[in-house]
C-alpha cells in the first residue's frame, strides 16, 4: 500500500484537528495562513479570544512525541506570523486578546490533545 504524501497528511490532520475544534465552540476565521514570516495552521474564534493553532502529528512518542516538536523556535515563528496576520486584518494585538494553541496527534486521529496557551512570555 502507498504511503500517502506528507503535505496531504498535514492536510487530513489540520481539517481533523479544525472539526475538533469547532465542535468543542470555536469558529474557523483562516486557514494555512501564509506570510514571509511563517504559517498558521488554523486561526480560530474562541469567545472573544482570537486563537492561533499549531497542528502537529508524530506517529509516536520518540524524541517527546508531538508537542515536544514545537520548539522555542517554532514558537518565535508562531508568534511573528501571528503578529502578521492580525496587522493585514487590522487586529490591534494591544486591544485583542488572543492565544497560541496546539492540537496534537500521537500515532492516530483518534489520540487528539488539545493544549491552550502553548506560547509562555
Amino acid at each position: 500500500m502507498k504511503q500517502p504524501q506528507p503535505r496531504a497528511t498535514g492536510q487530513a490532520y489540520e481539517a481533523q484537528a479544525c472539526h475538533y475544534l469547532i465542535r468543542h465552540g470555536l469558529a474557523v476565521l483562516d486557514k494555512n495562513a501564509h506570510s514571509r514570516r511563517g504559517e498558521i495552521d488554523l486561526v480560530m474564534q474562541d469567545g472573544s479570544c482570537l486563537v492561533f493553532v499549531e497542528v502537529r502529528f508524530r506517529r509516536g512518542q520518540g524524541f517527546g512525541g508531538a508537542a515536544a516538536s514545537i520548539t522555542a523556535t517554532k514558537q518565535r515563528r508562531l508568534i511573528l506570523a501571528a503578529e502578521r496576520w492580525m496587522q493585514c486584518h487590522g487586529v490591534k494585538s494591544t486591544q485583542t486578546e488572543f492565544r497560541f494553541d496546539a492540537v496534537t496527534f500521537e500515532g492516530s486521529v483518534e489520540a487528539v490533545n488539545w493544549i491552550q496557551n502553548i506560547v509562555q512570555g
